[in-house]
Parts: C-alpha cells; structure tokens; sequence
C-alpha cells in the first residue's frame, strides 16, 4: 500500500497599498477585518489556479490557515457619492416584469457607499496541505490564471507574494520566518528596541479546540449562490527573528511584547 501523500506549508506574503477582507459587508457599507479571513486565501489561491466560480472548493477550504501580522496598517474609509449624470432618479433593486429595474420611489437622486480598507498592512499567511497540491499551488501563485487582489479587485499585491514552501508544522514555519513589515518600520522599531534579534508578533492559527468561532469557510464562491460554514481559531504571539543586528551598546534590550510596537510608537 502506497504512503498518503505528505503534508507541505507555503508562505504567502499579503502586502500592497490597499487591502480588505471583509466577511459580513452587505449593501452600501463594506467594511473589512483586522486581518485576511479564510475566504479570501481560498479566493486568491483559486484565481491563481484558474477555477471558475463555480468550481469545487472541498480542498482548498480544507488547507489549514494560519496568520501572522507583521505590519497591521490603518484603516481607510472610501465615501463614495453615486448620481445619474442625466439627473434622472437612480434604479432600485426591483424589476419590472420585462427584467427591467425600476427608479427609486419616492426618487432617490443620491447614493451614498463606504467602503473600508486596510492601508500598509502586511501579513505573512501559511497554509497546510497535501504535498501535491501545495506543489500546485505555489506553481500556481507564481503564474496565476487570473489576476491576484488581497481581498477585492482593486487591491493588487506587491511582489514576492510567495516565500516558498517550508518543512515541519505550520506554526513552527511563521514562527521561523523573518519579520516582513516595510523597511522603514523596521529600522524605527529597531532604534526603539536596540535591533534586537526578535519581536512578538500576533498571530491566528485554525485549531479544533479554539476558543472563537469565524463563519468565513467558503462552500461556493458562485455569484447567487455564495456559502459559507464555520472554523475554530485560536490567537498566539510568534517569537520571530527581526532580521536586525542587535546594538552591543544596549545589551539587555529584548523584543518582549508591546502592543504598540507596530504601529512605530
């Protein structure tokens, strides 16, 4: 009998301008979360494959997730203000019996959208699977068949996107891997901390016996038949390398856990 195929991790880098990851945004608010959901990693590795929307997701869905934020970034809201050029009255969701929308009763003439994106975030995301298909995966990011977005069309992702694959348990491969935020960042933290040779970083893992509940599973990405079911997370911190020398003249700093210590305060 043959061995069931291996497990493999990649890391994928999710960094760029712009990102949202929303997960219950509806009608006119579209807000998005402090960090990628799972939704989105599946998204993105199914357009990097080429899978239609209403193609299977069983073993995408199933690789195991992890995050890790390097660089939480801040939030941008995006007010929008829609108006018919003509000035005519703007069309509801209703339909005629002829497929046609109806106007707006009484006449709405303006339309008003937010949308919310995270702004110079960069997150380091693992996912854990079958070896051949990792394989396929890290093959696919690199030659996509579609375009990649962090979260919605608009935001393209910076290169690399991926790290390659690692050996070994996925939260032993975010713990390993170097502190990804921008340069800039790192260097201010650095004088702040005497370059020391680690920092904490949060960090959410997908674990059975976690203690919170996120409803951001994909079942179908199909436009009129979106779904969506449960997994359990659980949150750590990640004892990760920094990359940086650290200073002889300040011995005993540490990279210990400062919640602000992202942000460059």
């Amino acid at each position: 009998m043959s061995n069931p195929d291996p497990s493999g991790v990649l890391l994928i880098r999710l960094a760029g301008p712009l990102q949202s990851w929303g997960d219950r945004s509806t009608f006119n608010r579209r807000e998005t979360r402090p960090e990628p959901t799972k939704s989105g990693i599946v998204g993105l590795l199914a357009a990097a494959a080429g899978r239609p929307r209403h193609a299977p997701l069983d073993d995408l869905a199933g690789l195991c997730l992890g995050i890790r934020i390097d660089q939480p970034g801040s939030i941008l809201r995006d007010y929008h203000t829609v108006s018919d050029y003509r000035g005519q009255p703007l069309l509801s969701a209703a339909v005629t019996a002829k497929g046609r929308q109806k106007p707006t009763s009484p006449a709405k003439h303006t339309h008003i959208t937010q949308r919310f994106y995270l702004q110079d975030a960069v997150f380091l995301a693992a996912v854990q699977g079958p070896q051949g298909l990792i394989d396929t995966l890290e093959h696919a990011i690199t030659h996509p068949a579609f375009p990649l977005a962090l979260g919605r069309r608009s935001c393209a992702p910076t290169q690399p996107l991926t790290l390659g694959q690692r050996t070994g348990p996925l939260e032993d491969a975010l713990r390993a891997e170097p502190w990804q935020a921008a340069p800039a960042v790192r260097k201010r933290w650095g004088r702040q901390h005497g370059d020391a040779a680690h920092i904490d970083l949060p960090a959410t893992l997908d674990d059975p016996a976690g203690d919170e509940v996120r409803d951001d599973v994909p079942l179908s990405f199909a436009p009129h038949a979106r779904t969506f079911t449960t997994r359990r997370i659980r949150h750590i911190y990640l004892h990760t390398p920094t990359g940086l020398t650290p200073d002889p003249a300040r011995p005993h700093a540490t990279g210990g856990h400062d919640p602000f210590a992202l942000l460059g305060w």
